[in-house]
């Protein structure tokens, strides 16, 4: 079970809840520009996530990066390197794209302008990405009130890379309350010591296919 050992106050609640998928873009793929180890590995199993929460109609919420060409809306430890690199996350390129598993239509690509306006784009029913332009999904983004709006209350993490974006983005839905599900198998990057910190902050951490069985269940 997800919730078994947790106090209520953070025990999930999958019937409310939305799936928010961080960086997973075709550069953060094996042999992307910006590759992340492991991503392409764990690809299957967020691909299985995003399948589950379509058909239970629940939220879906892809966080993306996007670097301007001069490297000025990047991290500034990323700026030098993304002025003076490879198009890593350029708008406009394949690599900045969502990995293809993600996708409800293959055919389906980012609006970059609308993205780095802040508005949302919408790919399918109940289902959007957003731009954000620092390690956490909700720094600068409307992503608190685009989850408030739709009633949601539980959020389940997946994406990359866990030391920086999804981890930041983990602390982040904690500090509002919301109540967390992170699908260790499809988070690169998060290792053992990452886990027991974030069952310490209140977090149900478990396989993709438990989280799936969990949802059909608590929308049936």
């Amino acid at each position: 079970m997800l919730d078994d050992v947790l106090p209520e106050d953070v025990r999930p609640r999958l019937a409310s809840s939305a799936l928010v998928t961080v960086d997973v873009q075709r550069d953060t793929l094996d042999g992307g520009a910006l590759e992340i180890a492991g991503t392409s590995a764990a690809l299957g199993h967020m691909a299985e996530l995003a399948r589950a929460f379509r058909a239970a109609r629940r939220p879906i919420v892809h966080i993306v990066r996007l670097y301007l060409a001069d490297g000025s809306n990047a991290d500034p430890v990323r700026r030098a390197a993304v002025a003076h690199g490879g198009p890593m996350l350029r708008p406009g390129t394949d690599g900045s794209e969502l990995a293809a598993g993600l996708l409800p239509d293959p055919g389906l690509t980012l609006d970059p302008d609308a993205l780095l306006r802040g508005d949302a784009q919408s790919i399918g029913p109940a289902e959007v990405v957003l731009y954000k332009p620092r390690w956490g999904a909700f720094f600068g983004t409307a992503l608190e009130s685009h989850l408030r709006d739709a009633e949601v209350d539980t959020v389940v993490l997946c994406g990359a890379n866990f030391p920086n974006c999804p981890r930041t983005t983990i602390y982040e839905a904690s500090e509002r309350d919301l109540r967390v599900v992170v699908a260790e198998d499809a988070v690169s990057g998060l290792y053992p010591q990452g886990v027991a910190e974030l069952r310490a902050i209140g977090a149900a951490v478990a396989p993709a296919a438990d989280i799936v069985a969990a949802l059909a269940a608590a929308v049936s």
